[in-house]
């Protein structure tokens, strides 16, 4: 019981970044309510593979597939274009602790000078912010390339 309410949680604080990115943005309100769920249904998606011992970059890219998916279906059904749900539904999952964790080891690498220990942390952070905005920038574009692959340029 503990876990679903943690993820009832988590469904709700996710929800807030995605309908506050939305409005940033001027998406129109009766479509906040698609950025809400998927902001929600992503997070859970994404911390419930963590549960499972999943990588953080995988989950990641599992999540923000699904979330492609469901926008891509939702987006016929609503005749909604198809970014004006998933960008605003893969912002809480963007890796702001991992960035800030690089920028202070980064700070720090320049402040105390050359240490093994420091550049370790300024690798291993980098990385896995570059690897995770990668995999929800790819995971994003997956069904959408999948499912329009015949579909004519022009």
């Amino acid at each position: 019981m503990t876990l679903l309410m943690l993820f009832i949680k988590q469904a709700i604080l996710a929800a807030i970044p995605a309908v506050g990115f939305a409005m940033l943005f001027h998406v129109p309100a009766k479509y906040l309510k698609f950025c809400a769920i998927l902001g929600a249904f992503g997070y859970v998606c994404r911390s419930a593979l963590l549960q499972l011992h999943m990588p953080i970059e995988w989950a990641s890219l599992v999540a923000a597939m699904l979330i492609g998916l469901i926008a891509v279906y939702w987006s016929r059904k609503h005749l909604i274009p198809r970014p004006v749900m998933t960008v605003a539904a893969v912002i809480p999952m963007v890796p702001g602790s991992f960035a800030f964790k690089t920028i202070l080891s980064l700070l720090a690498l320049y402040n105390h000078g050359f240490d093994t220990q420091l550049l370790a942390e300024v690798l291993e952070n980098g990385l896995k912010t570059l690897f995770i905005l990668g995999a929800l920038s790819f995971g994003l574009a997956v069904p959408s390339i999948i499912i329009y692959r015949n579909r004519p340029i022009v």
